[in-house]
Formats: C-alpha cells, sequence, structure tokens
C-alpha cells in the first residue's frame, strides 16, 4: 500500500507561511545581483574608478557570508519568527540608506548593513517553514520555495535594467520598501512562531571571531586574485583566511558549548554529502551567471536589457522544474531526482564551451532553459534529505549550515572562475569568446564533481523514521 496516500496534504495556511518567508528570500537574493548592470551609472554618479566601484557588491556578499552562520543562535535564542521580522526591518531601513546614500564609502557601509540582514533571511526563514511544515511535507514546500535562489542571478539583472531604464538608481534600493512591508504586515498572522532553542545557551564568541571574519577574508582573497599586482596580497588574505576556518573546525569539534555551526552535522549521512551538492550548485548557478552577461555584452556586443532576456529561460526552467518536483519529490528517489539535474546541467553547459564559434542566441535559451530545469532538480531534493536528516531542534543551526554552504560556493565558484578568465585572457590575447569559452570548461568539471558526490546518496526514498522492511 502507499504510504503517498496517507500523506498530509499542505494545507493553504502553509503555503500562506511560505508566501510570506519567500518574501524575505527574495529580497535578499535579488540584491546580489540587482546592481550589476548598474555600477558604471554609480561609478559616474559618485565620480569614482570602476576598479572601485565592485565594493557596492562585494561588500553586500561579503556581509551575506559573516551573517549567515549566527542565524541558528538568533532563533535559538530570541525565536526564529522575532529574528525573521528583526532582519526584515534592518534590511529595509538598510535599503532606505542606500538609496540616500550620498558618497561612495557611505554607500558601501550602508550595503554592509543591508548584506548582514539579509544573509540571516534566508535560514531564518527555511528552517521557520521546515519545522511548519514537518518532515512529511517539507519536500513539496521547500521544492517551491528553492526556486527563488535560482530565479536571482537572472531577475536581478533584469528587473535592475528595468529600473534604470525607467528611474534612476536610488529606486534599485527603494524597490524592497513595499515588498518588505508586505512581509512585515503579513508575519504575525500567517507563520507560526516556532519554539525556541536553549535560551540560556551563551554565543559561541570564539566561533563567531573565527568564522565569519575568516569567511570573508578568504573570500576577499579569492575576489582579488585576478587584480593585476594584487596576487602576493591575495594569496596571504586566503591563507589567512583558510587558517581561521581549519581553526573554527577545531574549535567545534572540541568546544564544550553549543558551537556557531557545528562540524559533526557533515559527518551525518546524507547530510555531508548534500551540503557538497549545494556547493557546487551555488558555484554552477552563480558563476555561470557571471560569466555569461560578459560573454553576451562584451564579446557578442548585447546591451543590459538583452543580454537579461536572453537570460530569462533559466528562470522559466527553474519555475517549471519546481512546480515539477514538488508533485514527484517524495515519490521518486532523492539520487534519481539528483542524478538527472545534474546532467540536464552539465548538457546546459557544454554549448558554452563552444562560445569560439558563434553559438547562436536561441541554442543559448535553450541551453539555460535546460540549466534552469536541471537546478531545480537538485536544491530540492538535497535540501529536503538534509533537513529530514536533523531534529527539529537543530533546524535553525543546520538551516544555517546550508545557506551559507550555497552562499560561500556561489562567492568561491564566481572568484575562481573570474580568476581563470582572467588567465584565459591572457592566452587568448584578442578572441575574448574563446577565452569564456575555456572557463566555461571549469563549470563542466564542476558539473562532473557534483555527479560523483551524487552517487553517495541514499538510493531509496528517505523517510523521517525507517521501518522495519515488510
Amino acid at each position: 500500500m502507499s504510504t503517498d496516500a496517507a500523506r498530509p496534504a499542505v494545507d493553504a495556511a502553509l503555503w500562506r507561511a511560505a508566501f510570506v518567508l519567500v518574501l524575505g528570500t527574495f529580497m535578499a537574493t535579488i540584491d546580489t545581483t540587482i546592481v550589476s548592470v548598474a555600477l558604471d551609472v554609480l561609478a559616474d554618479r559618485f565620480a569614482v574608478a570602476v576598479t572601485d566601484i565592485h565594493w557596492v557588491s562585494t561588500a553586500y556578499l561579503l556581509a551575506v557570508v559573516a551573517a549567515v552562520p549566527a542565524s541558528g543562535w538568533l532563533a535559538d535564542r530570541f525565536g526564529g519568527r522575532r529574528a525573521w521580522t528583526a532582519s526584515i526591518a534592518v534590511f529595509l531601513l538598510a535599503s532606505l540608506l542606500c538609496a540616500l546614500a550620498w558618497s561612495l564609502p557611505s554607500l558601501i557601509a550602508f550595503r554592509v548593513l543591508q548584506g548582514a540582514a539579509g544573509g540571516l533571511l534566508p535560514p531564518l526563514g527555511q528552517a521557520l517553514l521546515a519545522r511548519a511544515a514537518g518532515p512529511d511535507r517539507v519536500g513539496r514546500v521547500i521544492s517551491v520555495v528553492a526556486v527563488v535562489p535560482l530565479l536571482s542571478p537572472v531577475l536581478g539583472p533584469l528587473a535592475g535594467g528595468a529600473i534604470l531604464g525607467a528611474a534612476s538608481w536610488p529606486w534599485l534600493f527603494c524597490v524592497n520598501i513595499p515588498i518588505g512591508a508586505v512581509a512585515l504586515l503579513l508575519v504575525r498572522r500567517c507563520v507560526p512562531a516556532g519554539a525556541r532553542g536553549e535560551r540560556g545557551t551563551p554565543f559561541d564568541l570564539r566561533g563567531a571571531a573565527l568564522l565569519a571574519p575568516g569567511l570573508a577574508v578568504f573570500v576577499y582573497g579569492l575576489t582579488g586574485l585576478g587584480r593585476t599586482g594584487s596576487a602576493p596580497f591575495s594569496a596571504a588574505a586566503i591563507a589567512l583566511g583558510a587558517s581561521m576556518l581549519v581553526a573554527f573546525v577545531v574549535h567545534g569539534l572540541h568546544t564544550r558549548g553549543v558551537p556557531l555551526i557545528d562540524p559533526r552535522l557533515f559527518t551525518r549521512p546524507p547530510f555531508g554529502v548534500a551540503a557538497i551538492a549545494l556547493v557546487v550548485l551555488g558555484a554552477s548557478v552563480f558563476g555561470t551567471m557571471f560569466l555569461l552577461p560578459l560573454y553576451l555584452q562584451r564579446a557578442a556586443g548585447q546591451s543590459a536589457w538583452e543580454t537579461g532576456l536572453l537570460l530569462a529561460p533559466q528562470g522559466i526552467g527553474a519555475a517549471a522544474g519546481s512546480l515539477w518536483v514538488s508533485r514527484v519529490v517524495h515519490r521518486l528517489a532523492p539520487r534519481t531526482l539528483v542524478l538527472s539535474g545534474i546532467v540536464l546541467v552539465a548538457a546546459g553547459t557544454v554549448v558554452f564551451t563552444q562560445l569560439a564559434h558563434d553559438v547562436p542566441d536561441a541554442l543559448i535559451a535553450g541551453s539555460l532553459l535546460v540549466r534552469g530545469l536541471g537546478a531545480a532538480m537538485i536544491g530540492a531534493p538535497v535540501m529536503t534529505l538534509a533537513y529530514r536528516a536533523v531534529e527539529p531542534a537543530q533546524l535553525p543551526r543546520a538551516a544555517g549550515a546550508l545557506s551559507l554552504l550555497n552562499t560561500l560556493g556561489g562567492s568561491v565558484g564566481t572568484a575562481v572562475l573570474a580568476v581563470v578568465l582572467h588567465a584565459r585572457f591572457a592566452a587568448r590575447g584578442p578572441d575574448t569568446a574563446a577565452a569564456f569559452a575555456d572557463t566555461f570548461w571549469w563549470v563542466l568539471a564542476s558539473a562532473v564533481l557534483a555527479a560523483v558526490a551524487a552517487t553517495r546518496l541514499p538510493r531509496p526514498r528517505q523517510r523521517h523514521q525507517p521501518g522495519p522492511p515488510a
């Protein structure tokens, strides 16, 4: 007898909670990329060099990476809904301050505040949603919610180009205000508060001093490797950041208190393998959305608006894939879904390794559609497996760990590809299309690595409490 018939349905109340919580994730992830098409405009507005304006994006990303590890402790200490609501409020305040910025340093400072609040929203929202859904319904709900981070690399530049075509640059940040206001109005009515963890658990100060700065320094070092003359400094930053991360792992394994993120989580199957898959997925999605717009505008001569339209099929594929996955995630083995998704992502990447041969726009759009479908088949099953593998009390910290790794995969993947692209430019000279094609082989290699990791996922469908065989 099938257990699917007895599985609780996802009721309207849970969908309403998911809608409210996804608003926070949408704002936080879209702001990662929405300013990417406005960097030239901002450089002119503040009369600074283009080489300095990249900090508008980099500062936000570093703040996100540094803030995510604290999400689990905040949820335990103050309650998930209260921490999420406060993060929305701070994010809206920071958005308003960004719109009012009078200089590049002020804008960077406000982007740091915005990124710190935005980094907390996805893990806090996912933990609240996973707790409200329970192990039997989490797959269906997460499969729909997980599409938002896949859409942001596509929708961000498209939305940014549309806004700049109709209004001035401050509206890139003001657009968050009505979305966040709706979320604040609905959160108490639609989202269950969720239980607190151990209220007396002290904050892991030593862990925070090692993990957040270590991640920020490590990512900062990677982002500087491709810049002329900065290699020694960047290498030192990478070494320092890596040393701090190793020290954090040692601290997390030996502390008598509750670490900011427990390294032991990653030793529990299938959580560790799921985490690797999310890292590679983040690197592939965000890495491609870094490389392809550059190719389309520099080598193919597309405008920002034309580039955004050409990238849209990946979002369409991700949306369609997430709807399909929500219907089958409880019936198909997670490994089947994930491996199939990786094959689609790899197949959609092969075309980009041939960019030196004047690939038609229609073929690029079709490949992005396939990649979007594949990415949707990876994220939701992986997160479903991971959330089922931990106890409800550990959900906030587990969500923080997964969100951190996905974000870190995107940022590290993008930084590594930027370094590779810089090297290929030097090797290829004026043949920029060939340099991009060479770099996409690295994206394809990451898909192969993800496939190897995914073979370690369990064959049968994971259950919350497996029973004896019939």
